[in-house]
Protein backbone atom coordinates (compact mmCIF):
# COMPACT_ATOMS: atom_id res chain seq x y z
CA UNK A 1 0.00 0.00 0.00
CA UNK A 2 1.65 3.36 -1.31
CA UNK A 3 1.10 5.98 1.12
CA UNK A 4 2.02 9.87 1.14
CA UNK A 5 2.44 10.27 4.91
CA UNK A 6 3.79 14.28 4.66
CA UNK A 7 2.89 17.20 2.19
CA UNK A 8 4.14 20.89 1.84
CA UNK A 9 3.21 23.28 -0.28
CA UNK A 10 6.27 24.91 -2.05
CA UNK A 11 6.12 28.72 -3.61
CA UNK A 12 6.01 27.21 -7.24
CA UNK A 13 2.14 25.58 -6.27
CA UNK A 14 3.83 22.55 -6.30
CA UNK A 15 4.70 20.44 -3.05
CA UNK A 16 6.83 18.20 -1.75
CA UNK A 17 5.37 14.36 -0.88
CA UNK A 18 7.19 11.79 1.21
CA UNK A 19 6.20 8.81 0.76
CA UNK A 20 6.36 5.13 2.28
CA UNK A 21 5.50 1.72 0.73
CA UNK A 22 3.51 0.02 3.58
CA UNK A 23 3.52 -4.49 3.50
CA UNK A 24 0.88 -5.95 5.89
CA UNK A 25 -0.24 -9.31 6.93
CA UNK A 26 -3.31 -10.28 4.44
CA UNK A 27 -6.63 -9.02 5.80
CA UNK A 28 -5.31 -7.20 8.80
CA UNK A 29 -5.75 -3.90 7.37
CA UNK A 30 -6.87 -0.74 9.94
CA UNK A 31 -5.10 -3.46 12.29
CA UNK A 32 -1.38 -2.06 12.43
CA UNK A 33 -1.68 -1.12 16.02
CA UNK A 34 -1.58 -4.88 16.76
CA UNK A 35 1.49 -5.44 14.91
CA UNK A 36 5.23 -5.44 15.43
CA UNK A 37 6.26 -3.02 12.76
CA UNK A 38 9.63 -2.11 10.93
CA UNK A 39 10.74 0.34 9.44
CA UNK A 40 13.26 0.28 6.54
CA UNK A 41 14.72 4.55 5.73
CA UNK A 42 16.66 6.12 2.71
CA UNK A 43 17.59 8.60 0.93
CA UNK A 44 18.15 11.26 3.68
CA UNK A 45 21.05 12.37 1.74
CA UNK A 46 20.08 13.26 -2.17
CA UNK A 47 23.53 11.95 -3.54
CA UNK A 48 23.39 8.55 -1.50
CA UNK A 49 21.93 6.06 -3.87
CA UNK A 50 22.50 2.28 -2.85
CA UNK A 51 19.56 2.86 -0.50
CA UNK A 52 17.01 2.98 -2.54
CA UNK A 53 17.90 -0.26 -4.61
CA UNK A 54 17.50 -2.17 -1.42
CA UNK A 55 14.48 -0.36 -0.88
CA UNK A 56 13.39 -1.23 -4.67
CA UNK A 57 14.99 -5.11 -4.05
CA UNK A 58 13.38 -5.70 -0.60
CA UNK A 59 9.66 -4.44 -1.80
CA UNK A 60 10.04 -7.08 -4.86
CA UNK A 61 10.53 -9.69 -2.57
CA UNK A 62 7.66 -8.65 -0.46
CA UNK A 63 5.13 -8.49 -3.06
CA UNK A 64 6.21 -11.47 -4.39
CA UNK A 65 5.91 -13.61 -0.86
CA UNK A 66 2.77 -12.15 0.44
CA UNK A 67 1.77 -15.15 2.80
CA UNK A 68 5.02 -14.66 4.34
CA UNK A 69 4.16 -11.20 5.93
CA UNK A 70 3.32 -11.03 9.80
CA UNK A 71 4.03 -7.82 10.91
CA UNK A 72 4.02 -4.40 9.39
CA UNK A 73 7.20 -3.57 6.93
CA UNK A 74 7.24 0.11 6.24
CA UNK A 75 9.97 1.04 3.40
CA UNK A 76 10.23 4.62 2.96
CA UNK A 77 12.69 4.87 -0.02
CA UNK A 78 13.42 8.98 0.02
CA UNK A 79 13.36 10.75 2.82
CA UNK A 80 14.64 13.72 1.11
CA UNK A 81 13.22 13.54 -2.49
CA UNK A 82 14.53 17.52 -3.49
CA UNK A 83 17.84 16.12 -2.86
CA UNK A 84 17.42 13.08 -4.42
CA UNK A 85 16.18 14.75 -7.67
CA UNK A 86 18.64 16.93 -8.17
CA UNK A 87 21.63 14.61 -6.74
CA UNK A 88 22.17 17.47 -4.29
CA UNK A 89 23.62 15.38 -0.52
CA UNK A 90 21.80 18.75 1.35
CA UNK A 91 18.25 20.03 1.27
CA UNK A 92 18.32 22.38 -1.93
CA UNK A 93 17.34 25.47 -1.43
CA UNK A 94 18.13 25.64 2.19
CA UNK A 95 21.61 23.68 2.21
CA UNK A 96 21.25 22.08 5.08
CA UNK A 97 22.12 18.42 6.16
CA UNK A 98 18.51 16.86 6.71
CA UNK A 99 20.13 14.32 9.30
CA UNK A 100 21.31 17.47 11.23
CA UNK A 101 18.19 18.60 11.73
CA UNK A 102 16.65 16.45 13.85
CA UNK A 103 14.02 15.46 16.07
CA UNK A 104 12.85 18.55 14.08
CA UNK A 105 10.33 21.27 14.29
CA UNK A 106 6.86 21.13 13.80
CA UNK A 107 6.48 24.91 13.10
CA UNK A 108 10.26 25.16 11.62
CA UNK A 109 11.39 25.24 7.84
CA UNK A 110 10.98 22.68 5.43
CA UNK A 111 13.95 20.62 6.59
CA UNK A 112 12.81 20.77 10.14
CA UNK A 113 9.18 19.96 9.38
CA UNK A 114 10.36 16.76 7.53
CA UNK A 115 12.69 15.20 10.35
CA UNK A 116 9.76 15.89 12.70
CA UNK A 117 7.28 14.71 10.60
CA UNK A 118 9.46 11.70 9.76
CA UNK A 119 10.66 11.39 13.82
CA UNK A 120 6.26 11.25 14.26
CA UNK A 121 6.29 8.26 11.39
CA UNK A 122 8.49 6.24 12.46
CA UNK A 123 7.63 6.10 16.42
CA UNK A 124 6.44 3.30 17.21
CA UNK A 125 8.42 0.92 15.13
CA UNK A 126 10.39 -1.86 16.86
CA UNK A 127 13.42 -1.72 14.57
CA UNK A 128 14.51 0.81 11.86
CA UNK A 129 17.17 0.35 9.36
CA UNK A 130 18.67 3.57 8.77
CA UNK A 131 20.26 3.21 5.21
CA UNK A 132 23.30 5.29 4.05
CA UNK A 133 25.71 5.12 1.24
CA UNK A 134 29.34 6.85 1.55
CA UNK A 135 30.14 10.19 -0.37
CA UNK A 136 31.40 10.13 -3.80
CA UNK A 137 34.76 10.63 -2.58
CA UNK A 138 34.85 7.30 -0.24
CA UNK A 139 33.70 3.56 -1.22
CA UNK A 140 32.39 1.47 2.28
CA UNK A 141 31.99 -2.46 2.10
CA UNK A 142 28.21 -2.91 3.64
CA UNK A 143 28.56 -2.41 7.39
CA UNK A 144 27.09 -0.91 10.71
CA UNK A 145 27.79 1.77 12.70
CA UNK A 146 26.55 1.32 16.81
CA UNK A 147 27.37 3.81 19.15
CA UNK A 148 28.67 2.24 22.22
CA UNK A 149 25.97 3.40 24.86
CA UNK A 150 23.28 1.42 22.38
CA UNK A 151 25.62 -1.42 21.52
CA UNK A 152 23.71 -4.20 23.70
CA UNK A 153 20.40 -3.58 22.47
CA UNK A 154 21.64 -3.26 18.86
CA UNK A 155 24.71 -5.67 18.16
CA UNK A 156 22.17 -8.93 18.45
CA UNK A 157 20.25 -7.25 15.88
CA UNK A 158 23.01 -5.76 13.77
CA UNK A 159 24.94 -9.56 13.25
CA UNK A 160 22.09 -10.64 11.23
CA UNK A 161 22.08 -8.20 8.41
CA UNK A 162 24.55 -10.15 6.61
CA UNK A 163 27.40 -7.30 6.53
CA UNK A 164 31.05 -7.29 6.44
CA UNK A 165 31.91 -5.23 9.48
CA UNK A 166 30.21 -4.13 12.57
CA UNK A 167 31.80 -0.54 13.70
CA UNK A 168 31.08 0.22 17.42
CA UNK A 169 32.30 3.68 18.15
CA UNK A 170 32.62 5.77 21.25
CA UNK A 171 29.37 7.55 22.21
CA UNK A 172 31.26 11.05 22.42
CA UNK A 173 31.47 11.06 19.17
CA UNK A 174 27.72 10.79 18.62
CA UNK A 175 25.71 13.47 17.03
CA UNK A 176 22.64 13.81 18.71
CA UNK A 177 20.86 15.28 15.96
CA UNK A 178 20.89 12.48 14.09
CA UNK A 179 17.89 10.17 12.49
CA UNK A 180 19.17 7.04 14.41
CA UNK A 181 19.82 9.16 17.52
CA UNK A 182 16.62 10.66 17.92
CA UNK A 183 14.95 7.08 17.30
CA UNK A 184 17.15 4.92 19.57
CA UNK A 185 16.52 8.01 22.91
CA UNK A 186 12.55 7.34 21.82
CA UNK A 187 12.46 3.13 21.89
CA UNK A 188 12.98 2.22 18.24
CA UNK A 189 16.15 0.22 18.01
CA UNK A 190 17.98 2.00 14.93
CA UNK A 191 20.37 0.36 12.91
CA UNK A 192 22.60 2.61 10.66
CA UNK A 193 24.15 1.03 7.75
CA UNK A 194 27.25 2.29 5.50
CA UNK A 195 28.11 0.56 2.27
CA UNK A 196 29.16 1.43 -1.24
CA UNK A 197 29.80 5.07 -2.86
CA UNK A 198 28.13 8.19 -3.40
CA UNK A 199 25.49 8.65 -6.50
CA UNK A 200 26.01 5.40 -7.54
CA UNK A 201 24.75 1.69 -7.15
CA UNK A 202 26.60 -1.24 -6.20
CA UNK A 203 24.25 -3.88 -6.69
CA UNK A 204 26.31 -6.66 -5.25
CA UNK A 205 26.54 -4.76 -1.82
CA UNK A 206 23.21 -4.49 -2.11
CA UNK A 207 21.66 -7.48 -2.68
CA UNK A 208 23.95 -8.68 0.18
CA UNK A 209 22.15 -6.38 2.54
CA UNK A 210 18.69 -8.09 0.90
CA UNK A 211 19.36 -11.45 2.53
CA UNK A 212 20.47 -10.22 5.45
CA UNK A 213 17.43 -7.56 5.97
CA UNK A 214 15.31 -10.83 5.51
CA UNK A 215 17.06 -12.69 7.82
CA UNK A 216 16.76 -9.96 10.17
CA UNK A 217 12.76 -10.01 9.65
CA UNK A 218 12.83 -14.02 9.61
CA UNK A 219 14.34 -14.23 13.04
CA UNK A 220 12.66 -11.02 14.92
CA UNK A 221 9.26 -12.57 13.63
CA UNK A 222 8.27 -10.31 10.65
CA UNK A 223 8.35 -12.76 8.12
CA UNK A 224 7.63 -16.40 8.68
CA UNK A 225 10.00 -18.44 6.20
CA UNK A 226 10.65 -21.86 5.86
CA UNK A 227 14.24 -21.14 5.19
CA UNK A 228 15.89 -18.03 5.44
CA UNK A 229 18.94 -16.76 3.63
CA UNK A 230 22.13 -17.82 5.61
CA UNK A 231 24.06 -14.86 6.86
CA UNK A 232 27.76 -14.28 7.03
CA UNK A 233 29.27 -13.39 10.27
CA UNK A 234 30.59 -9.99 10.65
CA UNK A 235 34.36 -8.49 12.43
CA UNK A 236 33.22 -6.44 15.23
CA UNK A 237 35.21 -3.52 15.75
CA UNK A 238 34.29 -2.55 19.31
CA UNK A 239 37.55 -1.95 21.23
CA UNK A 240 39.86 -2.75 18.23
CA UNK A 241 41.94 0.65 16.61
CA UNK A 242 40.64 2.21 13.88
CA UNK A 243 43.50 4.13 11.92
CA UNK A 244 42.24 6.80 9.75
CA UNK A 245 44.99 7.36 6.74
CA UNK A 246 45.18 10.86 5.20
CA UNK A 247 46.87 11.90 2.14
CA UNK A 248 50.16 13.80 2.81
CA UNK A 249 50.36 15.89 -0.30
CA UNK A 250 48.32 17.03 -3.25
CA UNK A 251 47.76 14.69 -6.47
CA UNK A 252 46.15 11.75 -8.01
CA UNK A 253 45.24 8.59 -6.26
CA UNK A 254 46.00 4.95 -7.57
CA UNK A 255 44.64 2.09 -5.09
CA UNK A 256 47.00 -0.61 -4.99
CA UNK A 257 45.31 -2.90 -2.44
CA UNK A 258 41.66 -4.86 -2.08
CA UNK A 259 38.70 -2.80 -0.72
CA UNK A 260 37.34 -4.81 1.77
CA UNK A 261 40.30 -7.57 1.84
CA UNK A 262 42.59 -8.11 4.67
CA UNK A 263 45.49 -6.19 5.32
CA UNK A 264 49.07 -6.77 6.16
CA UNK A 265 51.29 -3.86 8.34
CA UNK A 266 53.38 -1.69 6.12
CA UNK A 267 51.24 -3.12 2.79
CA UNK A 268 50.78 -0.66 0.10
CA UNK A 269 47.31 0.45 0.06
CA UNK A 270 47.88 2.92 -2.69
CA UNK A 271 49.97 6.06 -3.99
CA UNK A 272 49.90 9.47 -5.02
CA UNK A 273 50.87 10.49 -8.09
CA UNK A 274 51.42 13.71 -9.93
CA UNK A 275 50.41 13.65 -14.04
CA UNK A 276 52.61 16.37 -14.56
CA UNK A 277 55.73 15.48 -13.87
CA UNK A 278 55.60 11.50 -14.29
CA UNK A 279 56.66 10.65 -10.06
CA UNK A 280 55.32 9.44 -7.67
CA UNK A 281 54.84 11.77 -4.60
CA UNK A 282 53.56 9.38 -1.64
CA UNK A 283 53.13 5.68 -1.34
CA UNK A 284 50.57 4.76 1.42
CA UNK A 285 50.97 1.92 3.54
CA UNK A 286 48.69 0.20 6.24
CA UNK A 287 49.91 1.07 10.09
CA UNK A 288 48.39 -2.58 11.14
CA UNK A 289 47.09 -5.29 10.20
CA UNK A 290 43.95 -5.31 9.61
CA UNK A 291 40.53 -5.11 7.50
CA UNK A 292 40.52 -2.16 4.78
CA UNK A 293 37.13 -1.29 5.26
CA UNK A 294 36.91 2.39 3.53
CA UNK A 295 38.99 3.50 0.01
CA UNK A 296 39.51 6.14 -1.61
CA UNK A 297 37.13 6.06 -4.60
CA UNK A 298 37.05 9.80 -6.23
CA UNK A 299 41.37 9.61 -7.54
CA UNK A 300 41.83 13.54 -6.99
CA UNK A 301 42.70 13.89 -3.06
CA UNK A 302 44.59 17.51 -1.33
CA UNK A 303 46.91 17.44 1.21
CA UNK A 304 44.82 15.87 4.16
CA UNK A 305 42.07 14.38 2.25
CA UNK A 306 40.88 11.01 3.99
CA UNK A 307 42.34 8.13 1.94
CA UNK A 308 41.25 4.70 3.72
CA UNK A 309 40.24 3.03 7.21
CA UNK A 310 41.59 0.31 8.62
CA UNK A 311 40.19 -1.74 11.49
CA UNK A 312 43.37 -3.57 13.79
CA UNK A 313 42.47 -7.25 14.15
CA UNK A 314 44.53 -9.64 15.51
CA UNK A 315 45.55 -12.95 14.14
Amino acid sequence: MLETWFTLNLPTREAVALQRQRFFPEGMEGSFNRLKRLSLLSGIHGDELEGLYVCYRLASFLKENPRAIRGVIDIYPSLNPLGVNMTRRFVPFFEVDLNRMFPGDSFGSLPEKMAHATVHAVSGSSIAVDLHASNIFLKEIPQVRIDEGNASKLLPLAKLLNVDFVWVYPSVTVLRSTLAHTLNAIGVRTLVVEMGVGLRVTPIFGDQLVSGLIHLMAHEGFLSLDSPPEVREPIVSINEQVYFINAGCSGLFIPGADHGGRIGKEEVIGQIVSPFTGEGLETLRSPADGLLFTLRAYPIVFEGSLVARVCALEG
